[in-house]
């Protein structure tokens, strides 16, 4: 999916300095249109650049991300630049140090471009942001990139950067990835230091990478954890994977249905067992509102002066969600985090069982902004939230012409290496059929 360098670009070796420079020209020219990107460091993206063309020449690189292009949400802070979580109110804010994710990146060697567009406040899944702009899908100009984090899922998929990183409360890592037919990733809770990222739901908040390069999405968590695990060669024969039969009772596309059958038939070609079960306390639509009630009372929390109508650069559309979780009774908050905790205990309990549970990413495939937003988008994704554990969605490409599909792989907790293992052998498995 990546873009040829610019006609203009001088030819020779594609150097960190010249995909930097490449990029940097792209998003002047495009960014008015498609509204990925929300603020841009070019001085410090340049030089970090060519301090890793430096270490190339000399032999010394970092590692797989030295060099690599990097742009991260707007709700992680980057040194020096708007820290806004895609909230007008906050347009000013500026941010005084990285995030500790994003301080691990640059350590590796990553060439930080800048911050993407994102749902406001990281509360949706359409990332049509009325402070910032309406991120544009670019596999089809007018559709949603998915969210809440859009611009992530939208700058990979384009080829403008090599990882994007977001952030993921009930799968906004993986609805982006899946509407752009890409790879992105949600890490075990816990495993990454989630200093310097602007809190929606500290319960479900975590932070993951999207690439078209699933191997870059191991290469980006363990630069992040400060881990380095030795290799994983999958072995699909070896292991079990659960397919949860409460997936019949989400209102899904045929497609997203026959994107799922084609990953059954892929594992049982490879060998593994794929059986159906019984998720016995998973109510998909019930844990999903649960979960979203959850949200929207630590939001208030969190944010209870974007509460005062006086406030300028907020949404109505937010400041209502806010309003509305300031407003729950106790009663409806344990009732939330009873669905939430049943959800999550029958995805640990099939865990360990199972290697992996498969299920599609999304009911659907990236919709035009001109209709109303499905409600169950995050009905499969908040499983692995509910459950703490992670997982990696994956593509798979409909008929010329038409938008992808996805599937997801939820893991037991550490399966990081794993899981990124099996999505670089059905990456190879699906270009090798001409696939996504």
């Amino acid at each position: 999916m990546a873009e040829p360098l610019p006609s203009q670009s001088p030819p020779g070796p594609a150097s960190a300095e010249r995909r930097t420079v490449a990029a940097l020209e792209r998003i002047a020219r495009e960014n008015g249109r498609t509204r990925v990107v929300t603020a841009v460091d070019a001085h410090g993206a340049l030089a970090a650049a060519r301090a890793a063309d430096g270490r190339a020449a000399r032999g010394t690189p970092l590692g797989p991300l030295d060099g690599r292009l990097v742009a991260v949400k707007d709700n992680l802070a980057v040194r020096g630049l708007p820290w806004t979580a895609g909230v007008g109110a906050f347009r000013d804010r500026i941010a005084d140090r990285d995030a500790a994710v994003v301080a691990a990146l640059r350590r590796a060697g990553a060439v930080l471009l800048g911050t993407l567009n994102m749902h406001e406040g990281a509360l949706g899944a359409t990332s049509d942001n009325p402070h910032f702009g309406r991120c544009q899908n670019p596999l089809r100009e007018g559709f949603t990139p998915g969210g809440s984090s859009g611009g992530s899922g939208a700058a990979a998929a384009a080829g403008l950067v090599d990882v994007a990183l977001g952030t993921d409360t009930m799968g906004s890592v993986r609805i982006p990835a899946a509407y752009c037919g890409t790879y992105g990733l949600k890490p075990t809770d816990g495993s990454l230091d989630r200093a310097g990222l602007a809190f929606l739901c500290p319960t479900l908040d975590t932070i993951g990478p999207v690439a078209d390069d699933p191997a870059l999405l191991l290469a980006a968590h363990e630069a992040m954890a400060g881990v380095s695990r030795p290799a994983i060669v999958a072995e699909p024969a070896a292991l079990r994977f659960a397919m949860p039969r409460q997936i019949a009772e989400v209102d899904s596309e045929p497609c997203v249905q026959a994107a799922l059958e084609i990953a059954v038939e892929w594992l049982r070609r490879r060998g593994a067992v794929v059986e159906s079960v019984d998720l016995s306390g998973w109510d998909p639509s019930r844990a999903r509102r649960g979960g979203l009630l959850l949200i929207e009372a630590e939001a208030a929390a969190i944010l209870p002066d974007l509460l005062d109508p006086s406030v300028a650069g907020v949404s109505a559309d937010f400041r209502d969600c806010l309003a509305y979780g300031a407003g729950l009774s106790v009663a409806r908050l344990v009732d939330a985090l009873d669905r939430i905790k049943r959800a999550g205990d029958a995805c640990r309990k099939a865990l360990a069982a199972y290697d992996g549970l498969l299920l599609p990413t999304a009911p659907q495939r990236a919709f035009s902004f001109d209709v109303d937003p499905p409600p169950n988008q995050a009905d499969f994704t908040s499983l692995a939230n509910f459950g703490g554990c992670p997982a990696v969605a994956m593509p798979v490409a409909g008929p010329p012409g038409q938008l992808p599909a996805s599937v997801q792989i939820i893991g037991k907790p550490y399966s990081e290496a794993l899981l990124c293992a099996l999505a670089r052998m059905w990456e190879a498995d699906t270009k090798a059929v001409g696939g996504s």
